[in-house]
């Protein structure tokens, strides 16, 4: 399989989730073996954050991109989307802290980044192959990946809410069916969950358009897109979390209440374990 990269610039703007600031995103072509590459334009020395480097954090919520010089908020679903298309090398441009909100999930950025034009490279592609299992677990929350000759993941749900039902969604080929079973999948958040964040100062972005916001009856002035759709945000979520070195990972994944603290510890052990190795 060859890298591949954008044919064309393509941005994306609007109203971040969290910070609630109006942000641009600029996508534009890289050079094969560049990588995935973020840039704040809004600073003064226009810090850059490679996925190679392994410049990520967990915040409450979301994934960061950070260094001393700066950061970039809820990469997720960004991610996730660049994963699904095989995106290997690209120039992020960000006017701001935080990439906007998009709909809350995956699917505008996997249409954008489509109609912009997917094109191979000549370089081949890297992969991150799994093996020996791998496991970060807190409490009886857990994050596993084994061998496997290729990538599916299981989520188990369990959530203290009526409106969210237990259950393990398992999928084998994610990347074939993603676009229609997992992209359109919005982040989501308890109705008490959502008058705390605002209090935190979070969640100053987040509509009942790009929210799913639940009391125990079930959605609040909306609807589900699917009956288990926050399970599904949860896949996004870890597959574009898995995505941060920007490399693809072949193995079984296995999560169990699973959020951006884990996957992103997870992250650095195959970080150290399996790339600054080589």
């Amino acid at each position: 399989m060859k890298k591949k990269t954008i044919e064309k610039e393509i941005s994306f703007e609007g109203k971040a989730l969290q910070t609630g600031r109006e942000t641009r995103v600029v996508c534009k072509p890289n050079d094969a073996g560049s990588g995935i590459i973020f840039k704040r334009t809004d600073l003064e020395t226009r810090p850059v954050f490679p996925l190679s480097e392994a410049m990520f954090s967990s915040g409450q919520r979301r994934t960061v991109l950070s260094s001393s010089a700066g950061e970039v908020q809820t990469v997720e679903h960004f991610l996730a989307a660049l994963w699904a298309l095989e995106i290997d090398s690209l120039i992020v441009e960000l006017d701001g802290a935080e990439l906007p909100a998009a709909g809350g999930s995956s699917i505008e950025f996997l249409e954008g980044l489509t109609n912009a034009g997917i094109k191979e490279q000549p370089e081949e592609r890297e992969f991150i192959k799994i093996s020996e299992k791998e496991e970060v677990s807190v409490g009886e929350n857990s994050l596993s990946i084994f061998p496997d000759a290729e990538f599916s993941v299981s989520y188990q749900m369990e959530y203290a809410s009526g409106a969210i039902k237990d259950e393990t969604l398992k999928m084998c080929r994610v990347r074939e069916t993603f676009k229609k079973e997992i992209a359109p999948a919005r982040t989501f958040c308890l109705k008490a969950e959502a008058e705390a964040l605002l209090k935190a100062g979070l969640g100053r972005g987040a509509t009942y358009e790009n929210t799913l916001v639940l009391d125990e009856t079930g959605p609040v002035e909306t609807s589900f897109r699917f009956e288990n759709e926050p399970v599904r945000h949860k896949i996004l979520d870890l597959v574009g979390d898995l995505y941060l070195l920007g490399l693809p990972i072949i193995g079984r994944v296995e999560a169990k209440r699973s959020g951006h603290d884990l996957n992103v510890k997870m992250m650095r052990r195959i970080y150290e374990k399996y790339v600054c190795k080589k």
